[in-house]
């Protein structure tokens, strides 16, 4: 059985489904970081204030296109939409982010205050 479904309403499940994600958001300067729980290390989003970039962790991004058999890019997109409509806040641009050893993308500040 096939079912439509238009690109708002798929939109609106994913939202559904990042919000129950429980991120916590902490901002340091102008930057928002989404985490997973207080200690992790690295995070899922960071938003940048100034620009409105918004890094998303490339498994985030996999997790989003697997469940909903979207393309990553559709996915990307879909959670820049997101972060913008959490925040209230313009997100103009979107960009896949591996934390990998070396990468400070992703990694939450060691100096924070909570």
């Amino acid at each position: 059985m096939k079912f439509s479904i238009t690109e708002s309403k798929l939109n609106k499940v994913i939202f559904n489904y990042l919000d129950l994600k429980h991120f916590i958001k902490k901002e340091i300067n102008d930057t928002i970081y989404f985490i997973n729980n207080i200690d992790d290390e690295y995070v899922q989003i960071r938003y940048d204030k100034n620009d409105g970039w918004c890094f998303i962790y490339y498994e985030l991004i996999e997790e989003i296109s697997l469940f909903f058999s979207l393309q990553r890019f559709d996915s990307e997109q879909v959670i820049g939409k997101w972060v913008e409509d959490t925040l209230q806040m313009e997100v103009t641009y979107t960009t896949s982010t591996p934390v990998l050893k070396k990468s400070k993308g992703l990694r939450y500040p060691s100096n924070r205050t909570i």
